[in-house]
């Protein structure tokens, strides 16, 4: 009787075991995973999966042009011309005069506004730029003349930000091993240049030049077309003095919005005033 008990636990064992394996590979086929072989777990012997990666940033991106190389001028000149010979025109319609006489003012302060612009541009930025490249040329003699000096001093300037001096002297002299590395390290450090990065005058001249000219160009622009009234030319000039604000705006990242209407805003008190004198001159002198 005893060997009947234990034939029979057995094969209760054993079909118990088939039923777990048989399940296993229903579920398995389910699933489309691979059944296990018996007395294995599931994930025996598979590598876990793999967790997606976290996302990263991207380090690379760019900046805008800072310097002010050709964006200063460009601005700077697009605006006088509007402003300054809307100006001129409003004041010399409200003398009472013949349309042809508008035209000509306009022309005129077009021509005489561009070259000015250009002429102050190229001399001004030339100026900046001659003095820059004589102190470079000073610095230049000073890292020929006292490299430990000056090695010292960017050492020491090091220092000041925070860095530890054994680290700053080191920092400094590997920077100074090369001459013209030292020079460029020097000019940015102490006077706020990159000397690989100076403005250009002709540039400026040229950027300044145009941006008048064409800033200009649109207060006279619906008396070429044959306009025979003041109100077609001051429309175009706000609404190019509107457009140019916001064009700027999208340089600098600002509200495009807030920037049309300030200088839409400066550019209209500026003609209204200028029109109302022209008004009072024309009404002494007839």
């Amino acid at each position: 009787m005893t060997a009947a008990v234990e034939e029979t636990v057995e094969q209760t064992t054993v079909g118990q075991s088939a039923a777990q394996q048989t399940t296993g590979e229903r579920t398995a086929v389910g699933t489309g995973v691979e059944p296990s072989p018996a007395g294995q777990p599931a994930d025996a012997g598979q590598p876990a999966e793999a967790e997606p990666a976290a996302p990263y940033h991207v380090p690379h991106h760019s900046h805008r042009d800072v310097s002010g190389g050709w964006l200063r001028p460009a601005v700077f000149g697009a605006m006088d011309g509007l402003v300054s010979n809307l100006a001129l025109m409003t004041g010399v319609a409200g003398g009472d005069v013949s349309a042809r006489t508008v035209v000509v003012t306009g022309l005129a302060g077009l021509a005489a506004g561009a070259f000015s612009m250009a002429a102050g541009e190229y001399t001004s930025v030339a100026s900046q730029r001659e003095l820059v490249e004589a102190e470079l040329a000073v610095e230049r003699i000073e890292l020929r003349r006292h490299p430990e000096d000056e090695l010292r001093e960017l050492a020491e300037l090091y220092v000041s930000r925070g860095v530890e001096p054994a680290l700053a002297h080191e920092v400094a002299r590997q920077l100074s091993a090369d001459p013209e590395q030292a020079l460029a390290i020097h000019a940015r450090e102490e006077l706020g240049v990159d000397p690989t990065d100076l403005p250009s005058p002709l540039l400026a001249a040229v950027s300044s030049f145009t941006a008048f000219a064409l800033g200009a160009l649109l207060p006279v622009l619906p008396y070429l077309l044959g306009a025979a009234a003041l109100w077609p030319s001051v429309l175009l000039a706000l609404a190019g003095l509107f457009g140019c604000g916001a064009a700027v705006a999208r340089v600098t990242a600002r509200s495009w919005w807030y920037s049309g209407l300030r200088q839409l805003a400066l550019g209209g008190a500026a003609g209204a005033m200028t029109f109302v004198l022209g008004s009072f001159i024309g009404t002494a002198v007839s």
